[in-house]
């Protein structure tokens, strides 16, 4: 293909001049921090849209948007604690009151699962220049500040609790809450994983209600994890529902301050439902529900009264497959119209209805996917928002009217006047209150992140980071040189791929080939972005004379709902199909070494890796496998049946692509990596492929991390991790 030529024309051209480059290590890699790019942290605009403020370790620096430079600091940690015998604690976040006299700060935060954790707050009074603890009771969960900026709410020991920020007294607003059982004010842990929702309470417009979560988890079954370090283990038991269990019952309550009542919505209370979000229109008594069935094809907005409980249906979208969580759905200021974004033309897209209802217009179109809204200027009638136009592994920046007419891409003056315009690779921008700045992240494969600040109309006001002291090192360990392709496959699809090839790269010679996958529904990892960690870990292996691969099979992202969903009731099959025409695609590479070809992934790429190697016994001579999946009767129901159904619908569709049931078929060499305390994909996962190896008496590598969790971390234990895959790719590839 063109691609291709061009790939090996600008490696060759290239790549010869960065033969004599440093070693990269992994202690470089995974310890040093020699690669950690720099950002700009907890980004803040305050009220006037003026000015916005940045998190430091020092305190909170404010800066003007006008011109990008630092005017001072709004709070400043550094100097109170030249006056203070105690210290401040590391503050990892910050919100301002309504008047911006008051700054809630947030520190020692305390993991629970992945994505929630408790936490102590204190309230910063600008004026006074103190701070007070106001989680002396207890640490607390998602303090979140009114809109009045007069009273917080929180939740602890399962139970909602508000607290007047006058007194600093606390009201407790449920008193059911207890653990494994009731969940007032937060998600449970199936929520929070796959929905994406820790927040469970939100204060209405005009702060005198609050809308609630209630989860009665007590139907759901129990797992039981092991802890070790002690005399004796620590059992850890938590609710988790697998694929066609029981789920939590969810309801929606609304508590009025005044009265000290709480209304109990009656949107159908049973197991076989969802309510992936809930959100406040800008009624201050209209309080708007999302409402899922349990195979999440049909989903419903709903209105309800806040002081009747009275209900209707203002939108119903239902699709063959599924139905996603839609990225954004927020209600104008004007209280007529509201936004969504939507699949249902076969791309997400931006609609705009009103209130009742009704279609006013859709307002991006074409055959690429929307992936998020950045802003909205309602006074002007724009939406700012990011997008694949340029190619499913891009993300771009365009403005466009609520007519959905005048669009204008903003991909131009990257970091100075002179980088050429539309440059490829991934957009991001957070705006400025009332949209008329904003700062744009960008990078692309081979550039990490730069910050610029931009007006409304795009207009470069200043470069805030570029990181170019990492681009220097970037150059001196040679890389850098991550290339884009496709081919298409021996069905007719066409699939993204991305190379990383030695520096001193010869086409007359064979390297082996390391292949890393994912695959996962609407999953992408073959994107033009600045890469992390892995990305050094490729480059090093491509130091040690590998030729490293990545590709995005069917049913991954960025390229419309069809190509997504074509995997749905059947996972596996055709990933693993595309995984081993990819391994035989680059084998008939005359530098490729088709006997020397492995697979590597985590959690769905480890599942796909110990598929592919199983199903793919002649082509992959290795694979590693880190915290997969063996079963899909074992994983979680909400992720699990959107794309399966339920294990009792359609039994095939959980064996037939079931690592477990293959084990006979292993012939290469499999590395097995789990860590005990996975709540996500639980050890027992590994545990039952062991069994199911050793039944087949097939000879494999195994290395269980005790305690750590699915993201296997902590300490050295990232660089232990890597030492041992780095060393099973040099033994056995």
């Amino acid at each position: 293909m063109k691609k291709v030529l061009t790939l090996f024309a600008t490696a060759l051209l290239c790549l010869s001049a960065m033969a004599q480059t440093k070693q990269i290590s992994l202690e470089d890699i995974w310890m040093s921090g020699k690669f950690s790019p720099r950002g700009i942290q907890a980004i803040r605009s305050m009220n006037d849209g003026e000015h916005y403020c940045t998190l430091t370790r020092n305190g909170i620096a404010k800066y003007a948007y006008a011109t990008g430079e630092q005017e001072g600091m709004v709070c400043n940690f550094a100097e109170y604690n030249k006056k203070h015998a105690k210290p401040l604690p590391i503050f990892s976040s910050y919100a301002f009151s309504a008047d911006e006299s008051l700054i809630l700060l947030e520190c020692d935060f305390e993991p629970l699962y992945r994505h929630s954790g408790v936490s102590n707050y204190y309230l910063y009074n600008v004026a006074e220049n103190s701070f007070t603890l106001i989680s002396a009771n207890g640490k607390q969960r998602l303090t979140t500040l009114s809109p009045d900026g007069k009273m917080i709410a929180f939740v602890r020991d399962n139970n909602l609790f508000k607290m007047d920020l006058e007194t600093l007294e606390e009201t407790q607003i449920t008193f059911d809450g207890k653990i494994n059982e009731i969940i007032n004010g937060t998600t449970d842990w199936v929520y929070e994983e796959e929905f994406a929702i820790t927040q469970g309470f939100y204060w209405s417009p005009d702060s005198k209600k609050i809308a609630f979560f209630r989860f009665d988890e007590s139907k759901v079954k129990e797992f039981t994890m092991q802890y070790w370090g002690g005399l004796y283990p620590d059992n850890y038991t938590y609710k988790y529902p697998k694929a066609g269990e029981d789920n939590s019952v969810v309801d929606v309550l609304i508590y009025d301050l005044p009265s000290s009542k709480t209304l109990k919505l009656n949107i159908g209370s049973e197991n076989d439902q969802y309510i992936p979000r809930i959100k406040w229109t800008q009624d201050a008594n209209t309080l708007a529900v999302m409402r899922m069935n349990r195979l999440q094809n049909n989903m419903e907005l709903i209105l309800a009264n806040a002081t009747t409980g009275a209900l209707r249906t203002l939108y119903t979208e239902k699709d063959e497959a599924y139905v996603e969580v839609p990225d954004t759905w927020m209600f104008l200021q004007d209280g007529k119209n509201w936004i969504i974004t939507s699949e249902k033309d076969g791309f997400n897209h931006i609609y705009m209805y009103d209130m009742n209802g009704n279609l006013v217009r859709q307002i991006t179109s074409g055959n690429y996917d929307v992936t998020g809204v950045c802003g909205i200027d309602e006074k002007k009638g724009t939406i700012y928002f990011t997008s694949h136009e340029s190619g499913a592994i891009n993300v771009d920046l365009y403005m466009i009217d609520f007519k959905g007419k005048k669009k204008i891409c903003l991909n131009d003056n990257i970091g100075t006047q002179k980088a050429p315009k539309y440059q490829l690779g991934t957009y991001n921008a957070t705006f400025s209150n009332g949209c008329k700045y904003y700062i744009r992240t960008y990078s692309n494969a081979n550039q990490p992140n730069l910050y610029t600040l931009h007006n409304s109309k795009g207009t470069l006001i200043n470069t805030l980071q570029d990181n170019a002291a990492l681009k220097q090192t970037m150059t001196e360990y040679g890389t850098g040189h991550k290339e884009f392709g496709s081919y298409t496959t021996s069905n007719g699809t066409e699939l993204n791929y991305y190379l990383v090839l030695p520096a001193d790269f010869d086409s007359s010679k064979t390297y082996p080939l390391f292949i890393y996958v994912y695959g996962g529904p609407g999953n992408q990892q073959v994107t033009n972005r600045y890469g992390g960690s892995d990305y050094y870990w490729h480059h090093m292996l491509t130091q040690k004379g590998y030729v490293v691969a990545c590709f995005d099979g069917r049913g991954t992202g960025g390229r419309g709902a069809a190509f997504k969903k074509q995997t749905y009731k059947n996972l596996g099959k055709m990933e693993c199909e595309d995984a081993i025409e990819t391994a035989k695609y680059f084998g008939q590479k005359s530098w490729i070494d088709a006997s020397r070809i492995g697979i590597f992934g985590w959690s769905f790429g480890g599942y796909l890796s110990s598929l592919s190697i199983l199903k793919g016994n002649d082509v992959f001579k290795s694979a590693i496998a880190v915290a997969p999946v063996t079963t899909w009767r074992y994983y979680d129901n909400i992720y699990t049946e959107r794309f399966l159904q339920r294990p009792q619908d359609n039994p095939q569709g959980y064996d037939e692509n079931s690592p477990i049931n293959f084990a006979d078929q292993l012939k290469g060499n499999y590395l097995l990596i789990h860590g005990t305390g996975d709540d996500n994909v639980h050890f027992q996962n590994a545990l039952d492929l062991v069994t199911a190896l050793h039944n087949a008496n097939k000879q494999f590598e195994f290395r269980a991390y005790p305690n750590k969790n699915h993201s296997i971390y902590g300490g050295n234990t990232r660089l232990n991790l890597y030492e041992l895959m780095t060393d099973f790719i040099l033994r056995k590839l």
